[in-house]
C-alpha cells in the first residue's frame, strides 16, 4: 500500500471506531471490538474475542512468527471518557473529517486512533505476507478509562497468562517537543507512578451550628489540614529513567533541584510537568462534612488523591502525609484503595533502540526522551504480571502539541489524519525491526 492508501484506510477505520459510542462507563465496547474483529479477518488476521462480560470482550488478533524472535504486542483501548454534545464543534461520535484533515470525536486522542492505526498496521502486514520472528499480537482492550468492572486488561493478564508477551506498545508519549535551544525530543513512556489514594479525617465534636463556639466543628480544621496538603513539598529524588531525562534536557551537572530547574527552561512542557516526576504529588479532590446545615459535625473527611514514585510503600506516603499534616490537629488516615501501578520497563533495549530507529529514519536529529506517566495506563498491567518491557509511543508531528494534549477527557478533541498515517509508519517500522 502507498500512503495515501493507508492513511485513507486509517482515516476510515479511526473515523468508524469513533462512530461507536464506548463512553465508560458503562462501556459496551463489543461492537468497536466487532468493528476491528470483521476489519482484521477480511486481512487474514486469526482473531479472538476473550471476555469476562460479552458486553465488554476484548480483542486478541495474531500474526503467528517462527519462533526464531521475540514476541511483540501492540496494544490500545476501545473504551472512551464520556461525551456531551453541548460545546463542541462537530458532534463527539460523528467522525467528522473537515476540509483540512482534521477528524473529530471522543477517542481521537485518546485512544481510538492509536487502536485503529496498529490495527492497520497488523492488517497492512498480513496482506503483504509478513512473517514475524515472534509472534505479533494486537490487543484491544476494554475498560480502560474506569476498571471498576474489571473486565479488560487487568482481567486479562490474569485470565489468560498464555497470551504473555516480550515487549509492547502501548498508549503514551509521542509529543515532538522543540526545545529553547532547538532541539527536539520525542517523550516515551517507561514507566508509571502508582496511585494511592486517601482519606483524612479531621476529628471534632459535634454540636449546634447556632453556636459555632460551643464544639469543636471538624470543618474548620479539615479546611486547615487540606491547606496544609497543598502547601506541603514532599522530597524530590530520580530513578534511572528520569536521570536519563535530566541528562538529555539539562546535562549532569549540578544538583537535583538544579538540574530540575534548567530542564524545566527547556520548553512550557517540562516546566509543567517534570516536577511531578521527581516526589509524590498529594492532591486534595473530594470533601465531605455534616448531612445537615444545622449540625456541625465531630468528623469531616477530604479524599487526597495520591500519586507515588516507582519503589515508594504505603509505610512511605504515611510518613509524608503526617510530616504535612503535623501533629497539633487530632486526624485519621484510611486507604481507600490499594497501591496500584509504579511498574517501570528498561530503556536499554531492542523495543527502545527499535523506536529510536523510526525517529532516526523519519525525523533526523529528534531524541527519545524517557519520561514517567503521572497518569494510569493498561501497561502497567503488561510489566506487573507478565514482565513484559512495554512502552507508550504513538509519535505524531502535524498535530499541535497544545491541540493534542487539549484533547484528552475535554471538548473538541481531534487529530490530523497526516498523524494516521505517521502513527502506521512508526509501527511498521518498529515491527519490521523487532521481528522482520
Amino acid at each position: 500500500m502507498d500512503d495515501a492508501a493507508i492513511r485513507r484506510e486509517a482515516t476510515e477505520l479511526t473515523a468508524d471506531l469513533i462512530r461507536i459510542d464506548t463512553g465508560n462507563p458503562p462501556g459496551n465496547e463489543a461492537p468497536a471490538a466487532h468493528l476491528l474483529q470483521l476489519y482484521l479477518e477480511a486481512a487474514g488476521v486469526a482473531c479472538e474475542l476473550v471476555t469476562r462480560d460479552v458486553d465488554r470482550p476484548n480483542l486478541v488478533a495474531r500474526i503467528p512468527g517462527t519462533g526464531e524472535g521475540p514476541s511483540l504486542a501492540l496494544c490500545g483501548h476501545t473504551d472512551v471518557v464520556p461525551a456531551e454534545e453541548p460545546d463542541w464543534t462537530h458532534p463527539p461520535f460523528s467522525g467528522h473529517v473537515d476540509d483540512d484533515g482534521w477528524l473529530w470525536g471522543r477517542g481521537s486522542v485518546d485512544m481510538k486512533n492509536q487502536t485503529a492505526t496498529r490495527a492497520v498496521t497488523m492488517a497492512t502486514l498480513a496482506r503483504s505476507g509478513f512473517r514475524p520472528k515472534g509472534d505479533l499480537v494486537f490487543i484491544a482492550q476494554a475498560d480502560e478509562e474506569d476498571g471498576v468492572a474489571d473486565v479488560g486488561m487487568r482481567w486479562l493478564v490474569r485470565a489468560r497468562p498464555d497470551l504473555r508477551v516480550d515487549y509492547a506498545i502501548d498508549e503514551g508519549g509521542g509529543d515532538r517537543l522543540v526545545l529553547a535551544d532547538g532541539r527536539v525530543v520525542v517523550p516515551i513512556e517507561c514507566g508509571q507512578k502508582a496511585t494511592l489514594p486517601v482519606a483524612v479525617a479531621a476529628l471534632g465534636v459535634a454540636g449546634h451550628a447556632s453556636r459555632p463556639r460551643s464544639a469543636a466543628n471538624a470543618v474548620p480544621r479539615i479546611a486547615e489540614l487540606v491547606r496544609r496538603i497543598d502547601a506541603y513539598e514532599p522530597a524530590r529524588r530520580s530513578l534511572p529513567a528520569t536521570e536519563r531525562m535530566l541528562d538529555l534536557l539539562a546535562g549532569p551537572d549540578g544538583d537535583l533541584e538544579e538540574r530540575i530547574a534548567r530542564a524545566g527552561a527547556t520548553h512550557p512542557w517540562a516546566a509543567e510537568t517534570l516536577p511531578a516526576l521527581f516526589s509524590t504529588t498529594m492532591a486534595p479532590t473530594r470533601l465531605a462534612g455534616s448531612s445537615a446545615r444545622n449540625v456541625m459535625p465531630a468528623r469531616a473527611v477530604c479524599e487526597v488523591d495520591c500519586r507515588v514514585l516507582p519503589g515508594t510503600s504505603a509505610d512511605d506516603l504515611e510518613r509524608e502525609l503526617r510530616a504535612a499534616l503535623g501533629d497539633d490537629l487530632p486526624y485519621e488516615l484510611a486507604w481507600l484503595d490499594e497501591l496500584t501501578g509504579g511498574a517501570m520497563s528498561e530503556i536499554d533495549t531492542p523495543l527502545y533502540r527499535a523506536c529510536q530507529g523510526f525517529l532516526d529514519a523519519a525525523d533526523p536529529g529528534a531524541v527519545l526522551l524517557p519520561v514517567l506517566s503521572t497518569g494510569f495506563a493498561d501497561s502497567h498491567y503488561l510489566r506487573e504480571a507478565w514482565g513484559t518491557v512495554a512502552h507508550g509511543f504513538w509519535p505524531y508531528r502535524t498535530t499541535p502539541v497544545d491541540v493534542h494534549d487539549a484533547g484528552f477527557h475535554n471538548v473538541n478533541e481531534r487529530v490530523h489524519v497526516d498523524d494516521l498515517l505517521y502513527g502506521v509508519q512508526a509501527m511498521l517500522h518498529v515491527v519490521r525491526t523487532m521481528l522482520g
